[in-house]
């Protein structure tokens, strides 16, 4: 049997990962042998979700550990608590994510929009530069972080969201550059529009969905479980060659952005 996809003995660190996208990322890296820790800001729904990643795959394979990606401590905590319950860090999933204020980019607050850049962008550089040491011993591992089909595009009402989730692939783009002599490898997942509890109010109207769908030509909206695969492929050998990468999955309505 193939190698290619076995993450058996690696240790993959998540953030947004209690539920959505994150926790269906999570089920399968542990599902293909990671020991996983999964993060987000509430404890007692981490401790459902490893549960539940641990019944999936029918072994202790899942930790939670709840942080503020925020806070550039809990973050720290989050790298130490993954180092001493399950050892170095061999992936990492950035997924967490905010999304603030709804509205022109003209008129967003500074507060909102620091807020959007520092969760969606800076925390990011800071979770890379904490885990890269134990990456950087072993001569390889693999960073992905959640961008957005919106990175490609202006939005009258979701720009500064936009703004981040390009911003984000930039910084993904020059740590790839700069760690790629060390065989570390950085890619930006970019979905279109997921059925998620994040972005409820983006498909949460029958109307509004069967629009959106007929501008998709798989003609169906984004699952969570749609996220599976493309994680498992960046987190294993399978996509050694890949780096600085923003993968594109949203059922083709973007293929002509």
């Amino acid at each position: 049997m193939s190698k290619l996809f076995d993450l058996t003995g690696r240790v993959a660190v998540l953030t947004g990962a209690s539920k959505g996208m994150g926790l269906a990322m999570a089920t399968e890296l542990a599902e293909h042998g990671a020991t996983v820790v999964i993060s987000s800001r509430k404890q007692d729904q981490l401790d459902e979700a490893a549960d539940q990643i641990n019944q999936t795959v029918g072994a202790d394979r899942a930790i939670g550990v709840a942080c503020n990606v925020g806070y550039k401590e809990q973050l720290q905590a989050l790298v130490d608590a993954t180092r001493d319950k399950a050892g170095p860090i061999d992936i990492v999933v950035g997924n967490a994510g905010v999304n603030p204020y709804y509205g022109p980019t003209s008129e967003i607050p500074d507060d909102a929009y620091q807020k959007t850049m520092n969760a969606n962008v800076l925390s990011n550089l800071w979770l890379a530069k904490m885990a890269v040491p134990d990456m950087v011993k072993k001569g390889r591992g693999s960073m992905m972080f959640t961008s957005s089909v919106g990175a490609f595009k202006p939005s009258t009402m979701l720009g500064t969201y936009a703004m981040s989730k390009l911003a984000l692939i930039g910084l993904v783009r020059n740590l790839a550059a700069e760690f790629g002599p060390q065989g570390i490898r950085f890619n930006a997942i970019c979905p279109g529009l997921v059925r998620t509890e994040f972005a409820r109010e983006l498909w949460d109207n029958p109307e509004t969905e069967k629009r959106i769908k007929n501008d998709i030509p798989l003609r169906r909206l984004g699952e969570a479980e749609d996220f599976k695969g493309v994680a498992t492929f960046l987190a294993s050998d399978a996509s050694l060659y890949m780096t600085g990468q923003a993968l594109t999955v949203c059922g083709g309505s973007n293929m002509w952005a």
